[in-house]
């Protein structure tokens, strides 16, 4: 499912972002940068070492949650990979969905400001940080329509999903939403 925004397009892919070709892959990090399990995990087992060493040399004190950081992609196909932190799911009254939404803010802030045309993106929060999927499909898609609209870029925005559950609660969002 694709939608075309100006001169940007967003769309939605299921697959595994690590095998994406595109200028940034975001990655679903921890605050403190440490890889983990999940999107963070796959990353760092296909990207190499080289990605964790590049984070804790520039940024040695992690990430605050609802940002972002940018590295260099190590082995992945990729140029950059962009270390979102997106906020653990307490209920949704702990300002989740604002700090949802600065995660995937901040990365396409740090996309345009590198240059990078296109970009791939997980479901930040989604896995063991339980964020609901619906709500979060919302607020990334509403997050990235709203950039779009305003900078005209980056060219190409991908969700890529990985379950079928995930594809179908972002295929719903854009329907809403587009």
């Amino acid at each position: 499912m694709r939608r075309q925004i100006g001169q940007s397009i967003i769309e939605l892919h299921q697959g595994d972002i690590t095998l994406e070709s595109v200028d940034a892959i975001v990655n679903a990090a921890n605050s403190h940068l440490l890889g983990g399990g999940g999107v963070d995990g796959a990353i760092h087992r296909r990207g190499g070492p080289s990605i964790m060493a590049e984070t804790d040399e520039k940024h040695p004190e992690g990430c605050p949650t609802g940002s972002a950081v940018i590295s260099t992609a190590g082995d992945l196909q990729a140029k950059h990979v962009i270390h979102a932190v997106g906020p653990r799911w307490q209920g949704g009254n702990r300002g989740e969905a604002e700090l949802l939404a600065g995660a995937y803010r901040r990365s396409l802030e740090l996309a345009v400001e590198y240059d990078c045309r296109s970009i791939s993106f997980p479901a930040i929060s989604t896995g063991v940080y339980g964020y609901p999927m619906d709500s979060a499909a919302w607020i990334a898609l509403a997050t990235a329509l709203d950039f779009v609209r305003k900078h005209g870029r980056p060219e190409l925005i991908r969700f890529v999903l990985f379950s079928d559950g995930a594809f179908e609660a972002f295929s719903a969002a854009m329907e809403q939403l587009t």
